[in-house]
Protein backbone atom coordinates (compact mmCIF):
# COMPACT_ATOMS: atom_id res chain seq x y z
CA UNK A 1 0.00 0.00 0.00
CA UNK A 2 1.48 3.47 -0.68
CA UNK A 3 1.63 6.58 1.01
CA UNK A 4 -0.50 8.96 1.51
CA UNK A 5 0.76 12.60 -0.61
CA UNK A 6 -0.16 16.16 -0.64
CA UNK A 7 -2.87 16.91 -2.85
CA UNK A 8 -2.04 20.79 -1.87
CA UNK A 9 0.04 22.52 -4.32
CA UNK A 10 1.34 26.26 -3.63
CA UNK A 11 3.28 28.55 -6.15
CA UNK A 12 5.00 29.65 -3.11
CA UNK A 13 8.22 28.13 -1.56
CA UNK A 14 11.04 28.44 1.07
CA UNK A 15 13.86 26.55 -0.12
CA UNK A 16 12.31 23.26 -1.56
CA UNK A 17 9.39 23.62 1.12
CA UNK A 18 5.72 24.53 -0.36
CA UNK A 19 4.31 27.51 1.58
CA UNK A 20 1.13 25.99 1.85
CA UNK A 21 -2.16 28.38 2.25
CA UNK A 22 -3.54 27.73 5.82
CA UNK A 23 -6.61 28.04 8.21
CA UNK A 24 -5.49 30.02 10.92
CA UNK A 25 -6.11 32.94 13.49
CA UNK A 26 -2.03 32.73 14.05
CA UNK A 27 0.12 35.54 12.11
CA UNK A 28 2.57 34.12 9.91
CA UNK A 29 3.69 34.17 6.48
CA UNK A 30 1.28 31.74 5.08
CA UNK A 31 -1.45 33.30 2.85
CA UNK A 32 -5.45 32.45 4.38
CA UNK A 33 -6.89 29.16 2.98
CA UNK A 34 -10.38 29.51 0.86
CA UNK A 35 -11.40 26.26 1.19
CA UNK A 36 -12.57 23.76 3.92
CA UNK A 37 -9.35 22.05 4.47
CA UNK A 38 -5.76 22.50 4.32
CA UNK A 39 -2.33 21.02 4.39
CA UNK A 40 -2.47 20.69 8.20
CA UNK A 41 -6.06 18.82 8.20
CA UNK A 42 -4.34 16.68 5.84
CA UNK A 43 -1.63 15.79 7.88
CA UNK A 44 -3.77 14.77 10.78
CA UNK A 45 -5.69 13.31 8.08
CA UNK A 46 -3.34 11.25 6.73
CA UNK A 47 -1.55 10.82 9.99
CA UNK A 48 -2.88 7.21 11.13
CA UNK A 49 -1.91 5.72 7.80
CA UNK A 50 1.30 7.33 7.30
CA UNK A 51 2.92 7.14 10.55
CA UNK A 52 3.71 3.20 9.70
CA UNK A 53 5.91 4.08 6.68
CA UNK A 54 9.47 3.84 7.07
CA UNK A 55 10.11 5.63 3.51
CA UNK A 56 7.92 7.86 1.95
CA UNK A 57 8.71 9.35 -1.91
CA UNK A 58 8.93 12.72 -1.97
CA UNK A 59 6.21 13.85 -5.08
CA UNK A 60 6.14 17.93 -4.71
CA UNK A 61 7.35 20.53 -2.22
CA UNK A 62 3.80 20.38 -0.58
CA UNK A 63 5.18 16.74 0.41
CA UNK A 64 8.06 18.18 2.50
CA UNK A 65 5.57 20.85 4.46
CA UNK A 66 3.26 17.44 4.86
CA UNK A 67 6.18 15.20 6.72
CA UNK A 68 7.28 18.11 8.31
CA UNK A 69 3.62 18.34 10.01
CA UNK A 70 3.54 14.37 10.60
CA UNK A 71 6.70 14.44 12.42
CA UNK A 72 5.35 17.34 14.53
CA UNK A 73 2.36 15.50 15.17
CA UNK A 74 4.36 12.73 16.56
CA UNK A 75 6.06 15.08 18.85
CA UNK A 76 3.15 16.42 19.67
CA UNK A 77 1.39 13.17 20.56
CA UNK A 78 4.58 13.01 23.26
CA UNK A 79 3.42 15.98 24.92
CA UNK A 80 -0.32 15.57 25.34
CA UNK A 81 -0.28 11.23 26.64
CA UNK A 82 1.14 13.20 29.85
CA UNK A 83 -1.88 15.97 29.99
CA UNK A 84 -5.23 15.04 31.65
CA UNK A 85 -7.38 17.53 30.29
CA UNK A 86 -7.46 19.57 27.12
CA UNK A 87 -6.74 22.85 28.66
CA UNK A 88 -3.72 21.77 29.88
CA UNK A 89 -2.76 20.28 26.43
CA UNK A 90 -3.54 23.51 24.81
CA UNK A 91 -1.10 24.77 27.01
CA UNK A 92 1.02 22.19 26.44
CA UNK A 93 0.93 22.67 22.61
CA UNK A 94 1.33 26.59 23.02
CA UNK A 95 4.91 26.10 24.82
CA UNK A 96 6.14 23.39 22.66
CA UNK A 97 5.10 25.13 19.48
CA UNK A 98 6.93 28.76 20.57
CA UNK A 99 10.06 26.49 21.92
CA UNK A 100 12.92 26.51 19.31
CA UNK A 101 13.03 24.23 16.85
CA UNK A 102 15.92 23.49 13.88
CA UNK A 103 15.12 24.45 10.36
CA UNK A 104 16.79 23.34 7.34
CA UNK A 105 20.70 23.83 6.84
CA UNK A 106 20.81 23.56 11.03
CA UNK A 107 23.20 20.76 12.05
CA UNK A 108 20.41 18.69 14.00
CA UNK A 109 17.80 19.04 11.33
CA UNK A 110 16.92 15.36 11.10
CA UNK A 111 16.01 15.81 7.39
CA UNK A 112 18.52 17.86 5.98
CA UNK A 113 19.14 15.41 2.61
CA UNK A 114 15.35 15.87 1.94
CA UNK A 115 15.25 19.73 2.34
CA UNK A 116 16.71 22.79 0.87
CA UNK A 117 18.07 25.20 3.20
CA UNK A 118 16.90 29.08 3.28
CA UNK A 119 18.57 31.70 0.73
CA UNK A 120 19.89 34.11 2.60
CA UNK A 121 18.52 35.89 6.34
CA UNK A 122 15.07 37.00 5.09
CA UNK A 123 14.04 33.16 4.11
CA UNK A 124 15.82 31.70 6.98
CA UNK A 125 13.34 34.35 9.12
CA UNK A 126 10.16 33.38 6.91
CA UNK A 127 10.81 29.93 7.03
CA UNK A 128 11.26 29.93 10.75
CA UNK A 129 8.03 32.21 11.10
CA UNK A 130 6.25 30.05 8.61
CA UNK A 131 6.97 26.43 10.68
CA UNK A 132 6.09 28.47 14.11
CA UNK A 133 2.77 29.24 12.17
CA UNK A 134 2.41 24.95 11.35
CA UNK A 135 2.97 23.87 14.76
CA UNK A 136 0.66 26.17 16.56
CA UNK A 137 -2.14 25.80 13.94
CA UNK A 138 -1.38 21.97 14.52
CA UNK A 139 -1.36 21.70 18.34
CA UNK A 140 -4.32 23.77 18.49
CA UNK A 141 -6.32 21.17 16.21
CA UNK A 142 -4.86 18.17 17.64
CA UNK A 143 -6.01 19.08 20.70
CA UNK A 144 -9.47 19.36 19.42
CA UNK A 145 -8.86 15.41 17.54
CA UNK A 146 -6.86 13.96 20.62
CA UNK A 147 -9.29 15.20 23.38
CA UNK A 148 -12.56 13.30 24.12
CA UNK A 149 -15.39 15.91 24.62
CA UNK A 150 -17.45 13.92 27.00
CA UNK A 151 -14.58 12.72 29.25
CA UNK A 152 -11.71 15.46 28.80
CA UNK A 153 -9.37 12.80 28.35
CA UNK A 154 -6.88 11.84 25.63
CA UNK A 155 -8.28 9.39 22.94
CA UNK A 156 -6.35 5.98 23.55
CA UNK A 157 -6.84 5.64 19.52
CA UNK A 158 -4.53 8.99 19.58
CA UNK A 159 -2.35 7.91 22.03
CA UNK A 160 -1.58 4.47 20.28
CA UNK A 161 0.75 6.34 17.90
CA UNK A 162 3.41 8.11 20.81
CA UNK A 163 5.86 5.33 20.55
CA UNK A 164 5.91 5.51 16.80
CA UNK A 165 8.19 7.70 14.53
CA UNK A 166 7.65 8.20 10.90
CA UNK A 167 10.09 7.04 8.62
CA UNK A 168 12.39 6.55 11.93
CA UNK A 169 13.59 10.25 12.25
CA UNK A 170 12.11 12.26 15.03
CA UNK A 171 12.10 16.43 15.37
CA UNK A 172 13.16 16.28 18.91
CA UNK A 173 16.91 16.11 20.21
CA UNK A 174 17.41 13.01 22.15
CA UNK A 175 16.46 13.10 25.49
CA UNK A 176 13.98 15.75 24.99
Amino acid sequence: MPAYHSSISSPLLIGNMALAPLRTQFRGPAPQAGGDSDIIDEAIHFFKANVFFKNYEVKGEGDRTLIYITLYITECLKKLQKCQSKGAGQKEMHTLAISKWDIPGEPNFPLNAMYLKPNGRQEDDTMRAYLQQLRQETGLRLCDKVFDPATDKPSKWWMCFVKRKFMDKSLSAFGQ
